[in-house]
């Protein structure tokens, strides 16, 4: 059941990444104190804590691949 989604956390951390250096680059175009500024700096914050969501998505996706090697069950792996 977790194969289907293997890389999925990887690929969505790859384009946070880059949307975040992209608001990043703007920002430091943009006038302080301006709106633009201000949305740029919400942006930021959020895919920062989109990032650590999907860092732990991704942590998970890697325990569970090691419990398959081993054969866990993953009644016994969740606990």
């Amino acid at each position: 059941m977790m194969k289907a989604n293997l890389g999925l956390a990887s690929k969505g951390i790859e384009r946070i990444l880059e949307l975040s250096a992209d608001a990043q680059i703007r920002r430091r175009l943009t006038a302080k104190d301006s709106p633009e500024f201000h949305n740029l700096t919400g942006a930021i914050t959020a895919y920062g804590k989109t990032l650590a969501l999907l860092t732990a998505l991704q942590e998970l996706e890697e325990f569970y691949d090691i419990m398959d090697l081993y054969e866990v069950p993953t009644c016994l792996a969740a606990c």
